[in-house]
């Protein structure tokens, strides 16, 4: 599987913490959207870790189709 799965066609909306590491899901078979819960290990696919450089509401893609990883640019607005 190259292609990841639409998770969900929104966003996720998640509290972040300042300085703290998140895997997002890139392959959309987590059952703990939008994060990695470690499903992709029978894809090519791999989570996405980043820190979190603010505290508060973040919206994080769910369709997976994002040019900002792992945030939200509205692509899904065209599936």
């Amino acid at each position: 599987m190259t292609e990841p799965v639409i998770a969900q066609k929104a966003p996720y909306a998640v509290e972040l913490e300042a300085g703290r590491k998140y895997a997002w899901c890139r392959c959309g078979l987590s059952a703990k959207q939008p994060f990695c819960d470690g499903s992709h290990k029978e894809t090519d696919l791999r989570p996405l870790v980043f820190e979190a450089e603010k505290s508060g509401r973040a919206f994080l893609c769910g369709c997976k189709r994002t040019g900002n990883p792992p945030f939200c640019d509205g692509s899904h607005k065209s599936l």
